[in-house]
């Protein structure tokens, strides 16, 4: 479906069903040169069981036109109005990587206007993926994602998958993680990957926005992510209200693409 928001159109995957309003939602936020397609099978769960689901594309990001947001904070401003424009009343936001932390600005932001939301709009749960307090961003990812440097690709699915979807591990027979990975960032604008992966270098709110938040607090986390290790989201997790941590075995940075089986059955369980 498209949405409106701030005069531009921007587009969401609904998981296969009509995204009711009338239903609690579920907002889906994908990280940095990503799309949608990221939540496959985590939507169409959600969808087929009683939620509405909205995965989006952020501006600049398959089917929404662009330019990128340049900054986590004003993000997270603009996902609470792409929710808003939605008509739902109640949401759970979940983001992955740069994904979660403008979900964290969002939840953080509804929470400290007044009546604890936006427009009657109320933030009931918050999960982040391959989340930590802050998200620096290698020097050389930098350089090579601004020179539009095919290599700035390589470095994220060599430093995001974990061994074993390396070596191949995917579920399905016959498909590639690394390769659908890679194929999956060269779809994405070079431009806008650059405009992301500066806007989660200069991030430095992670544990104001923390506390913050009003709402239940899931961080999902990786247990080989390398790019944003889970000793530093554990620490992370008591600067939130109430917020639970949970490790995959195994899984990298693209948790969700890995082992979308194991991720799917942590939300299930926390929404």
């Amino acid at each position: 479906m498209e949405l409106t928001v701030r005069g531009r159109t921007v587009f969401a995957a609904t998981g296969g069903k009509r995204c009711d309003p009338a239903l609690p939602a579920v907002v889906f936020v994908h990280g940095a040169g990503m799309d949608h397609s990221v939540w496959a099978l985590q939507t169409r769960y959600f969808a087929n069981h009683g939620r509405a689901v909205l995965a989006l594309d952020l501006p600049g990001h398959g089917r929404s036109p662009g330019p990128a947001l340049d900054s986590i904070e004003t993000a997270g401003d603009w996902l609470i109005d792409l929710v808003s424009a939605s008509g739902a009343q109640r949401a759970t936001l979940v983001g992955h990587s740069m994904g979660a932390i403008i979900a964290l600005e969002a939840a953080a932001r509804a929470a400290l206007r007044p009546g604890g939301g936006c427009a009657g709009l109320s933030i009931e749960r918050l999960a982040m993926l391959g989340v930590a307090p802050r998200m620096p961003v290698h020097a050389d990812l930098l350089k090579a994602a601004s020179a539009g440097d095919h290599a700035a690709l390589e470095m994220m699915v060599g430093w995001g998958l974990g061994r074993r979807a390396q070596l191949g591990g995917n579920a399905a027979p016959g498909l590639w993680i690394s390769g659908g990975s890679l194929r999956l960032l060269e779809r994405g604008d070079s431009t806008a990957l650059a405009t992301d992966l500066a806007a989660c270098n200069a991030y430095r709110r992670g544990v104001d926005a923390a506390g913050a938040v009003a709402c239940p607090t899931l961080l999902l986390l990786g247990e080989a992510d390398r790019m944003t290790p889970p000793r530093q989201a554990t620490e992370f997790a008591t600067a939130f209200k109430d917020a639970r941590v949970t490790v995959l075995p195994g899984a990298g940075h693209l948790m969700m693409i890995e082992q979308p089986g194991e991720t799917l059955d942590a939300l299930v369980g926390f929404i």
